[in-house]
């Protein structure tokens, strides 16, 4: 489901597809669909421009890092040192694997031209003649397409020899990872890229002054720079017309789990869950929300509460959560917070790359004490136990993923931890209906009704 095809009167109107327009059209992947919609007009628009007046045009277009961290794209690309007589390399992140994260995928799937047309305009604004993209290997489809558009437009001279002008060669890697979700981590990537044990690298220096091969590097979202062709073609102002002042333009929000009808919904930043519930029609019929998660795992869970919080990344962190990738899961009252949490922990635990102490112990440990926790195993105080497992992992660790493991339980615990207490105290999962016991504390008239 993408954004076009809800287009309409309603609530639809709020949706406002760009990267997905025509993803329901045949063939969406090549270049002569690309070009009939306006594909590498931007381009041309760029690369009659000065390299730093394209930085200074996408800061000024408030383009926000749509991987998670939301950092302004062109203030990092002004991070890159000049006149170092250094090449400067563009790094594409492409190796999505977070639990419930499913939006660069189908984009580069659909739509590739729209990151290609990106790469060469984000090269030509940091003097860039080399660009990679690193995607995750086990997603052999969407290399194959990658493949096919990067030959499509080198043929067409967008790639090649002089395409970013006389003597400004551009060449694209398309590399493909071999599975593993810390090489999401920007410098865990670019160790992987240069053929090294994906770990994350202790910062400064960071990549902006020496990243790739130790010269200064752009690392940046797939969806980021696909969006950067829109921005060039139809105006800074038209951009910063969708969404709000502190975070301007559309996104893709990836809807999925106990809901009618999932699928990708591209809408401007700031509409609310309840929102995206109405047009996608709802919780599943004769069910309920009852927790969600922003951005993915790594994100705080939320409550049927916080069904009107603007997805923006300020109310989002307001709110106690982050927007992350805009990986909407919603559950419903039929789901137990404590096994899906143990089954995010265990995901954890099996990818954290073991360089630092804190996360490779502190979620080994979390693992073996949620497992107790939804057999009916521990005790009352191993709750208090993983609280401090989790702090301890908390910002201590080499990179985010630590963090991304913590925040589960955490929110998990303020929201839910009556049903934590009940695991132990009832001997199991309230949840398993091969069990006699009844939860007596579970009360589905709590959950606020959201099915359209």
């Amino acid at each position: 489901m993408t954004g076009k095809d809800l287009q309409g009167a309603g609530p639809q109107k709020l949706l406002s597809p760009v990267l997905s327009a025509f993803w329901d059209e045949p063939e969406s992947w090549t270049l002569d669909t690309y070009r009939r919609h306006g594909g590498y007009q931007g381009l041309r628009k760029a690369l009659d421009m000065a390299p730093d007046d394209v930085i200074a045009y996408v800061k000024d277009a408030g383009l926000r890092g749509r991987g998670g961290a939301g950092f302004p794209t062109g203030m990092k690309w002004q991070f890159i040192p000049q006149g170092d007589d250094k090449p400067h390399y563009l790094v594409v992140n492409a190796d999505e694997s977070e639990p419930g994260t499913c939006k660069d995928i189908p984009l580069l799937f659909s739509n590739p031209h729209s990151l290609l047309e990106g790469i060469a305009i984000a090269c030509h604004a940091i003097r860039s003649e080399h660009a990679f993209i690193y995607l995750r290997g086990e997603v052999v489809p969407v290399l194959r397409r990658l493949h096919h558009a990067v030959r499509e437009a080198t043929e067409a001279g967008y790639f090649g020899k002089d395409a970013l002008g006389p003597g400004r060669d551009l060449q694209i890697t398309v590399h493909a990872g071999a599975g593993a979700y810390i090489c999401g981590e920007e410098t865990a990537l670019l160790d992987s890229l240069e053929g090294r044990r994906g770990q994350p690298r202790l910062r400064p220096p960071f990549p902006a002054v020496a990243g790739l091969y130790a010269c200064p590097t752009v690392v940046n979202n797939v969806e980021s720079i696909a969006s950067v062709p829109a921005i060039m073609d139809r105006g800074k102002e038209w951009f910063r017309s969708l969404g709000n002042e502190k975070s301007p333009g559309f996104t893709l929000y990836s809807l999925s789990g106990h809901v009618a009808r999932p699928g990708q919904y591209e809408g401007p930043l700031g509409i609310t869950l309840r929102e995206l519930l109405d047009m996608s029609g709802g919780m599943r019929p004769g069910h309920r929300l009852k927790f969600w998660t922003p951005g993915g795992s790594s994100t705080p869970l939320l409550t049927d509460e916080h069904l009107d919080v603007p997805l923006d990344y300020e109310a989002v962190g307001a709110a106690g959560s982050m927007l992350g990738t805009k990986a909407l899961q919603c559950f419903d009252e039929t789901t137990c917070v404590v096994r899906a949490v143990t089954r995010w922990t265990e995901f954890y635990a099996h990818e954290s790359c073991g360089k630092c102490t804190p996360c490779r112990e502190g979620t080994y440990w979390l693992v073996q004490l949620m497992r107790d926790i939804e057999a009916g195993k521990a005790e009352l105080a191993d709750l208090d136990k993983i609280h401090d497992i989790a702090d301890n992992i908390n910002g201590k660790s080499f990179c985010a993923l630590g963090d991304g493991a913590a925040a589960p339980i955490f929110s998990s615990l303020t929201y839910f931890r009556e049903e934590y207490e009940q695991h132990i105290t009832g001997r199991g999962c309230p949840f398993d209906h091969s069990r006699s016991t009844v939860w007596a504390g579970q009360d589905s008239s709590a959950h606020l009704e959201v099915n359209a």
